[in-house]
């Protein structure tokens, strides 16, 4: 059976790797459409910076805002779980359902797909708000 720090250090990467895919998302559309606001990247390629980023962008960007709203509280939550030596069957249920909500709700969010963004963002808070509990419970 896998420990907390296990699930915790996988969801780590995996949360790691989906910001990552954003940022690529981001520099695709840039890059295929040769559309640049910020004037040095627009000079590199040889066009004038745009007045606005892609709309493909903006919504990324939004996503990512929204990553650093929440992924950071998980991961010092996620911190206090494993040094508490909390529920090994609870890990995979609260670390994957974080991330799998989190993937969920980017996904959604890039493909404007509602209520499925705010349901996957609720999932999410509410794997948070369990593990916040069970900290609780365990130092009170």
């Amino acid at each position: 059976m896998e420990t907390p720090l296990h699930w915790y250090a996988l969801s780590a990467v995996l949360l790691f790797a989906k910001m990552f895919a954003i940022s690529l998302y981001q520099g695709w559309y840039r890059i295929s459409r040769q559309q640049f606001k910020t004037p040095e990247d627009a000079a590199f390629v040889g066009r004038a910076p745009v007045a606005e980023e892609l709309p493909q962008v903006q919504r990324a960007a939004r996503a990512w805002a929204n990553d650093l709203e929440n992924i950071p509280i998980f991961l010092a939550l996620g911190i206090a779980y494993v040094q508490l030596g909390l529920s090994a069957t609870a890990a995979p249920w609260l670390f994957g359902g974080f991330v799998a909500a989190r993937v969920a709700h980017t996904l959604c969010y890039l493909a404007g797909l509602q209520p499925w963004r705010t349901l996957s963002y609720a999932i999410g808070v509410g794997a948070t708000l369990w593990m916040a509990a069970l900290i609780l419970g365990a130092i009170l």
